[in-house]
């Protein structure tokens, strides 16, 4: 833990050296194109901010052309300004095309922090949206189904018994009521007859 505290301490050591050193040279080379007092000391602070600004938008993935663009000219301001103060340039007899670049500098960083700032990288896609819609609109309920219809039982077809059976029948059943004392029954009357199921009951039916 205290390792990786001093790697950061000693990393924000050397930015804020270099940072100073940066703004220094800065502030000469405007001071020294005519732009003194407050201007001068404004000048390292627009290049300093349109760096910022260009690394977060190259940290965001986003706009990177954009983002190197402009984080090109604001590091070549600054890299102009320290090379010109290490004594390659007499800064009591400063040229003029500095002075033009010094004094266009002002709008040049406006330009480019309010592009950085500002700027849209990416278009919203319609697509989410249609999406979003069809997901919020409710499907239809489906309807149960209808129960299904009650078949009707089946009816059985009348048998036809011959008249001589009814008679045989008539006679069966006097004599259990005779040996029993109760009517005869239709699976008795079966048993006793000899005939289908059906053709007993319809037997039954006429007694």
């Amino acid at each position: 833990m205290r390792a990786q505290l001093a790697r950061v301490d000693a990393v924000l050591v050397q930015a804020l050296i270099a940072a100073s050193l940066s703004f220094a040279h800065l502030h000469d080379i405007a001071s020294a194109a005519g732009q003194d007092g407050r201007k001068a000391w404004a000048y390292p602070i627009s290049v300093d901010l349109l760096l910022v600004a260009a690394w977060r938008r190259l940290r965001s993935g986003e706009a990177k052309a954009s983002g190197w663009c402009w984080f090109v000219i604001a590091l070549t301001a600054s890299l102009g300004a320290n090379v010109a103060t290490a004594g390659l340039l007499d800064l009591t007899h400063v040229p003029a095309w500095l002075r033009i670049l010094v004094a266009g500098w002002p709008a040049v960083a406006f330009l480019g922090g309010t592009l950085l700032a500002h700027t849209t990288s990416t278009p919203p896609d319609n697509n989410l949206d249609v999406i979003e819609d069809q997901e919020e609109t409710p499907e239809p309920t489906p309807e149960p189904p209808a129960p299904p219809a009650l078949e009707a039982p089946p009816q059985r077809p009348a048998v036809s018994v011959p008249a001589a059976l009814i008679d045989h029948a008539r006679k069966v059943a006097a004599d259990h009521h005779t040996r029993t004392g109760t009517p005869i029954d239709t699976p008795t009357l079966r048993a006793r007859l000899g005939v289908p199921a059906p053709m007993a009951e319809a037997i039954a039916a006429q007694l």
